[in-house]
């Protein structure tokens, strides 16, 4: 495998369309030769297109790092993903779809995030660890009921995180499928073989059955509450301009609820199945793991950067503000692209080197500053309990058919990874 930048030619105008082409995400080469040249010619981009409102796309690490540390004169209102003029004008007519914490600012990020936050402090998750290392082990004998052939995405990769969130959110085993489809129609609204459909109906259809699920379970959690995430966020309570403790809003509730739920496993999953296919494409860095499994640690932030699964942010200029050689004003609007970041030649030696013990590793997959994912460590985690359960196992594994990414302008990763493999 090459650890140069991949090269294409392509003018940095015709780069900046891959940020508002769906089947751009699905096409690796396509979309890291883009962002290269951007990052060398253009790294702070106007892309202008007639579906979009204008905004920058920012493809270099130092830059999109310096926005997130700037979360006041950057603020993820009104709009923290990209979204089309269609929608834009109906989030600007009737209000946005869901709030949850991705849209929120300071002081309610900070208020709304407390309300689940200790949930995903060290000494709480330590307590999962356990749990993590039997679904890992049931995973693994999944693969081999399977026969040596499996859809590595579809049969492991995304069954595996969504057993521990919904777990977490005290869900019924028996709802996990809805919420996988549920989830797939959210984040795979432009990809046909995923989406309810293409339309801004179709999306907003989705919510609305998240909406209908999560009020019940609201209801019940409030009627009979348990000591899972799902009765804390239903009870959870917040002070008001007047100081008095207020229950959350109907909006803010359900919008917490399908934040966890979805984010919770989906990004996992993809990281998961994106890690699996890295290792088979470099069998030599499978075989460093097998020979030191010290170096899962290392590998699991290496997954993470390779195939970052959040692949932007919106940020909205709030004051005049300098950067790069570029004045912005309040209203205009960034695009943080994070796989671009990730592969910044002036930060990473051979960022397109998959290499398990690359340290540091400073990514930026889960954000930074007062933005940074909630369960970031939750899914170093699961990660490093489906590697240390695999790796001694796998006594081979390679591709048995090609693999396919979803098409998005916003979370996504592999929806299919034939594989053959022998495990013990």
């Amino acid at each position: 495998m090459s650890t140069d930048a991949p090269t294409r030619e392509m003018t940095p105008d015709e780069a900046g369309l891959v940020f508002v082409t769906p089947e751009a995400y699905a096409d690796e080469a396509l979309f890291d030769a883009a962002c290269a040249v951007l990052r060398r010619d253009d790294p702070i981009h106007l892309v202008e297109h007639p579906d979009f409102a204008p905004f920058h796309v920012i493809t270099r690490h130092a830059d999109v790092l310096e926005i997130e540390l700037h979360n006041t004169q950057w603020a993820n209102a009104p709009k923290p993903v990209l979204s089309n003029l269609e929608a834009d004008r109906r989030r600007e007519e009737q209000g946005d779809l869901l709030r949850t914490l991705i849209h929120m600012d300071d002081p309610d990020h900070r208020t709304y995030r407390n309300v689940a936050s200790e949930w995903f402090l060290p000494k709480n998750l330590g307590k999962l660890d356990a749990n993590l290392a039997e679904l890992a082990t049931r995973s693994a004998d999944k693969m081999v009921e399977l026969g040596g052939r499996c859809d590595f995405a579809r049969d492991i990769a995304m069954q595996y995180p969504l057993q521990v969130i919904l777990k977490i959110l005290g869900l019924p085993e028996s709802d996990y499928p809805r919420m996988l489809q549920l989830t797939q129609e959210l984040f795979g609204a432009a990809d046909d073989e995923l989406g309810r459909g293409q339309s801004l109906e179709d999306l907003v259809a989705v919510v609305n059955d998240f909406f209908v699920y999560f009020a019940a379970l609201t209801e019940e959690r409030r009627a009979n509450p348990t000591d899972d995430l799902a009765s804390a966020i239903a009870n959870a309570t917040i002070a008001d301009e007047n100081g008095d403790q207020q229950p959350l809003g109907v909006m803010e509730t359900i919008s917490y609820y399908v934040i966890v739920a979805t984010a919770g496993h989906d990004t996992t999953a993809s990281a998961m199945a994106g890690g699996m296919q890295a290792l088979i494409e470099n069998p030599d860095q499978l075989q460093r793991l097998r020979d030191d499994p010290s170096l899962i640690g290392t590998a699991v932030d290496e997954i993470i950067r390779w195939v970052t699964p959040v692949k932007h942010f919106m940020r909205n200029c709030t004051e005049p503000y300098d950067l790069g050689g570029h004045h912005f004003e309040p209203g205009d609007a960034v695009l943080l692209s994070y796989p671009s970041a990730n592969r910044d030649e002036a930060v990473y030696p051979d960022p397109f080197r998959f290499d398990v013990g690359r340290a540091p590793n400073k990514h930026l997959a889960f954000g930074f500053g007062v933005h940074y994912c909630l369960g970031a460590m939750l899914a170093r985690m699961e990660i490093r309990a489906l590697l240390t359960e695999l790796v001694p196992r796998l006594r081979s594994i390679e591709l048995d058919g090609t693999p396919e990414l979803m098409k998005t302008l916003f979370v996504g990763g592999l929806k299919r990874l034939p594989v053959r493999y022998e495990l013990s």
